[in-house]
C-alpha cells in the first residue's frame, strides 16, 4: 500500500516549509500524519534518530496508545502531510484492512531499528 498515493489528491493535506516543527515531544496528541511529499526528522532531546519520507507515518504511536508525543517531528524538507484524526483512523482501519497492516508494519520496523540501536 502506498500511503502517499492514497492521499496525494486530498484537499485536507497541510504544507510545512522546511524547518517547521510539526509537533513536540510531550504534547498531547491530536492527529497522526501520512507523509505525502518530503522528509520529516524525528527527534528526542534535540537529536535526530530517524528521518522518514513520503509514504510513511509520523505520530502513529500516540494515535494508538493515546499517550503524549514520544518525539518531536520537524520538516527536514518542504513537506505535504495528511493529518489523520481518530475518526478518520478508525474509518481507514475498518474500511481498508491493508491500512491497519501497513501501520503495524511501520510500528514493527521502527521497534526493530530501535532495538538494534539499543543492543548495537
Amino acid at each position: 500500500m502506498n500511503l502517499a498515493k492514497l492521499f496525494e489528491n486530498s484537499k485536507h493535506v497541510r504544507d510545512y516549509p522546511a524547518g517547521t516543527t510539526i509537533f513536540v515531544q510531550g504534547e498531547p496528541r491530536d492527529v497522526m500524519y501520512v507523509v505525502v511529499v518530503g522528509e520529516v526528522d524525528l527527534q528526542r532531546g534535540g537529536q535526530t534518530f530517524e528521518t522518514v519520507s513520503a509514504g510513511t507515518l509520523v505520530g502513529e504511536m500516540a494515535m494508538i496508545d493515546k499517550a503524549p508525543r514520544s518525539a518531536t517531528a520537524i520538516a527536514k524538507t518542504d513537506c505535504t502531510l495528511m493529518p489523520i484524526d481518530d475518526r478518520r483512523f478508525e474509518f481507514l482501519v475498518s474500511e481498508t484492512p491493508s491500512f491497519a497492516l501497513h501501520v503495524m508494519r511501520i510500528l514493527v520496523d521502527r521497534l526493530r531499528r530501535t532495538t538494534e540501536r539499543a543492543t548495537g
